[in-house]
């Protein structure tokens, strides 16, 4: 079974990696307090839901054909969206391309706080969440197996190309259910930045599709799914108990410093 790449780069670790042009100091906090929860291990590490608790691939259907009015629609934006190669947008898409590096800083800025070493529920609450992510999205992406837009052409996509694109299926996308899935919790936990949030998860999922790695039904694929993902996670007692601890520590930590470099984030 082919493992989803956007599931084979944690959170937990690549907080640490550095390097990054835009990774600041908060997010190797963020990367040490990840480490001390116990959750480094991504491929065997556990969310909070069963690996079976929801099934993806019924919920979610077949992606549109290519001969599809919404088949044709996808390719069409696949086609417009190279027109922004060089922009700023398409410089934002190949930032939020990199779970190492950006999401952590793009989030803490939607929500006004710095998520990291200060904030050790919080952090314990977004790693779960990508292993849920993880375990909900894999099956329907490897059962579909749809093929990313990219493959076969030699059109411009906002990062490298490489060979993992090839066998590495399109539908759902999981970077589109991270941003979705954190953006909904984030904005139950801190309900005044709402509207802020949830506009970072779409961009966010958005990115995809410009960067030309998914197809725009893909995203909004992800953005169901994960929609399904957090009202499960609403039945568990642990998810619970985070959340309960995560709105007490991010209280707190909304009354610290700033977040840095926030305004990358308006790119259009």
């Amino acid at each position: 079974m082919r493992v989803g790449r956007w599931a084979a780069v944690s959170f937990v670790g690549a907080l640490g990696l550095a390097g990054a042009a835009w990774q600041t100091g908060f997010a190797k906090e963020a990367a040490a307090a990840v480490a001390r929860s116990g959750q480094a291990d991504w491929m065997t590490a556990k969310g909070y839901l069963p690996k079976d608790a929801l099934d993806g691939v019924a919920l979610l259907g077949p992606p549109p054909t290519t001969q599809s009015l919404t088949g044709q629609a996808d390719q069409a934006h696949f086609e417009e969206t190279r027109s922004l190669a060089g922009s700023p947008r398409w410089t934002l898409a190949a930032r939020d391309a990199d779970l190492r590096a950006g999401v952590v800083q793009r989030f803490s800025c939607a929500v006004g706080a710095r998520i990291g070493a200060d904030t050790p529920r919080l952090t314990k609450l977004l790693v779960k969440l990508q292993y849920d992510v993880r375990d909900t999205g894999d099956p329907p992406k490897n059962h579909y197996a749809r093929p990313r837009p990219l493959v076969g052409n030699d059109k411009p996509i906002c990062v490298k190309r490489e060979s993992w694109m090839i066998s590495n299926a399109s539908y759902p996308s999981g970077h589109s259910m991270i941003g979705w899935s954190w953006a909904m919790v984030l904005s139950e936990i801190a309900p005044d930045r709402a509207e802020t949030l949830m506009e970072n998860g779409r961009d966010f999922g958005e990115s995809r599709a410009i960067c030309g790695v998914h197809y725009e039904s893909d995203v909004e694929a992800g953005r169901l799914l994960a929609s399904a993902m957090v009202a499960r996670e609403h039945a568990d007692p642990a998810f619970k108990a985070d959340l309960a601890a995560a709105k007490l520590e991010l209280a707190r930590a909304r009354k610290g410093p700033a977040p840095e470099a926030c305004e990358v984030y308006s790119a259009k």
